[in-house]
C-alpha cells in the first residue's frame, strides 16, 4: 500500500498540454482500476488521514482516457518491478515480522519502550483466552466494562463465563448487556486495547499449561500402581488440587467418559490391531472392561468380531497389557494433537 503514496515521486503523465496527475489522482486511478478488476485493496492499512484523502480524491474525479490510465498504470509496475526489498518501517511492523524469532521478553521490552501496542483484533486475542482467565478479567472491571467485554466474546464461551460467576454479578452484567446499545465503536476499540495493554503488562510464565495439567500429563504415562499412590499422597496434601489432577489425567479406563462414539472409527484407524487385541485380551479391571466394550461397541462390527475373536485366545501379561492400553491412549492423543478429534468435558452434561 506504500506504493499509492510515493507515486509523485515519480514524472507524472500529461496529455494534449493538461497539467500533470498530483499523486493524489494517480492513487486513485491505481485504486479504482484494482477495484473494477475485483482485487482486494486492504487500504485499512493506510493511516486514517490517507484513508480519508484517497476517498475524497475518487469522489472528485469523474473520468481518465485510456492513454492516462495505461500510462499510470505502466508508471505503478515499473516502480513495483524497481523494488529489490521493502521493509516493515517502523517498529511496529517489525515486531510482527520478528514475531516468534526473538523472545517474548526481548518483544515486549521493545513494544513497550516504543509504545507500539500488539497488532490485530485485540477483541481476537481476548477471545482466545480460556474461561478461568477472562472470569479473571471480568471480576477484575466494572460491570460496564465487563458487559462490552461478554458482548464481543464468541457467545458459547461468553455463556460458560457467565456460568462461574457469582450469580449477582452474574446477572448485573446480564442487565448492564441490554444497556450496551449506545455504545460507539471507538469506545469498544478503547476498552479491547485496554485490556489487552493488561495483558502485555502480565510477566511472562515459563509453563503454558497449569499446574495441575503437567502433574495430570506425567501421571498419564506412569503406571497405574505408581499413578494411585500418588494421587492417594495428593488427596491427603490438597485436596482440591488432587481433584484438579484426576480431571486433567486421561488414561484407558477414561475412554468411555471422554472419548466420543463417533471417534472411535479414527482411533481403529490409526492403532495397529495387534495393540488393541493386546489392550482387548488385557483388559480385567471393571473400568478398562467398559472401554474395551465402548470401543468394541462403536467400530465396524466386523473389526470388533475380528477382535474378540483373536483376544480371546490370547494370554498377555500384566505389564505387557498396560503398555498396549498406553499406546491406545497415545493415539488418541495424536489425533487430539491433530485436531481430529476433541476430548469430552468431563464437567460437562451431555449424551454424545
Amino acid at each position: 500500500m506504500s506504493n499509492f503514496t510515493s507515486l509523485a515521486a515519480l514524472p507524472a503523465p500529461s496529455a494534449g498540454g493538461r497539467p500533470p496527475l498530483t499523486r493524489r489522482a494517480k492513487a486513485a486511478i491505481i485504486v479504482q482500476f484494482l477495484l473494477n478488476e475485483g482485487a482486494d485493496v486492504p487500504l485499512s492499512s493506510l493511516p486514517d488521514e490517507l484513508q480519508a484523502e484517497l476517498t475524497q480524491q475518487l469522489g472528485r474525479m469523474r473520468y481518465v482516457d485510456r492513454d492516462t490510465l495505461n500510462a499510470v498504470v505502466q508508471e505503478f509496475t515499473d516502480q513495483l518491478e524497481s523494488v529489490g526489498m521493502s521493509f516493515p518501517g517502523d517498529m511496529a511492523g517489525a515486531l510482527s515480522a520478528l514475531d516468534g524469532k526473538i523472545n517474548t521478553r526481548t518483544a515486549m521490552r521493545l513494544r513497550k519502550e516504543a509504545g507500539v501496542r500488539e497488532t490485530g483484533n485485540p477483541w481476537e486475542r481476548i477471545s482466545k483466552l480460556d474461561e478461568q482467565r477472562i472470569e479473571e478479567l471480568v471480576l477484575g472491571e466494572s460491570t460496564e466494562v465487563a458487559a462490552v467485554m461478554m458482548s464481543m466474546i464468541e457467545t458459547s464461551k461468553a455463556a460458560k463465563v457467565l456460568g462461574r460467576l457469582p450469580g449477582d454479578r452474574a446477572r448485573r452484567i446480564s442487565y448492564a448487556i441490554s444497556m450496551t446499545a449506545g455504545v460507539s465503536p471507538e469506545a469498544v476499540d478503547r476498552i479491547g486495547l485496554s485490556l489487552a495493554a493488561a495483558l502485555d503488562a502480565e510477566p511472562p510464565k515459563a509453563f503454558d499449561k497449569k499446574p495441575d495439567q503437567r502433574v495430570g500429563a506425567i501421571l498419564n504415562y506412569a503406571a497405574s500402581a505408581k499413578r494411585d499412590e500418588v494421587l492417594e499422597g495428593l488427596e491427603e496434601t490438597d485436596k482440591d488440587f488432587a481433584e484438579a489432577v484426576r480431571k486433567a489425567i486421561f488414561t484407558f479406563a477414561n475412554i468411555p467418559d471422554r472419548l466420543k462414539a463417533q471417534d472411535v472409527p479414527k482411533l481403529a484407524r490409526d492403532c495397529p490391531q495387534e495393540v488393541l487385541t493386546a489392550a482387548v485380551a488385557a483388559a480385567s479391571s471393571e473400568g478398562d472392561a467398559k472401554a474395551v466394550e465402548f470401543m468394541l461397541e462403536n467400530m465396524s462390527k466386523r473389526m470388533a468380531g475380528a477382535l474378540r475373536e483373536e483376544a480371546a485366545g490370547m494370554s498377555v501379561g500384566a505389564k505387557k497389557g498396560e503398555q498396549a492400553m498406553s499406546q491406545v491412549v497415545s493415539v488418541i492423543r495424536d489425533l487430539i494433537n491433530a485436531g481430529e478429534i476433541e476430548l469430552r468435558d468431563p464437567d460437562a452434561d451431555d449424551d454424545e
